[in-house]
C-alpha cells in the first residue's frame, strides 16, 4: 500500500536527503517528494509489505520536518 503524507519539505537539497534516508532505512520500491503541491507531499512506494505511518512519521519529524498522514 501506498504511503501518503503532508510535510513541510520545501528545498531540493532536503527533498533529496529525506529521498536518499527513506531508500536506505526502509525497503521501497519508490519514494518522491512533491514540491509543488502546497503539502509538500511525500509517496512511499513498499517493496512487500506496509510500513506502518507512525514510523515513517517519526522518522521523517526525527530529521527536523512536519510529517502526517494525507486526509
Amino acid at each position: 500500500m501506498i504511503g501518503i503524507f503532508c510535510t513541510n519539505i520545501s528545498t531540493i537539497q532536503d527533498k533529496n536527503t529525506v529521498i536518499e534516508a527513506i531508500l536506505t532505512s526502509f525497503k521501497v520500491i519508490a519514494c518522491s517528494i512533491d514540491l509543488e503541491d502546497c503539502d509538500k507531499v511525500l509517496r512511499i512506494v513498499p517493496q512487500h509489505q506496509r510500513i506502518e505511518e507512525t514510523i515513517i512519521i517519526e522518522f521523517i519529524q526525527h530529521m527536523g520536518f512536519q510529517c502526517t498522514v494525507l486526509e
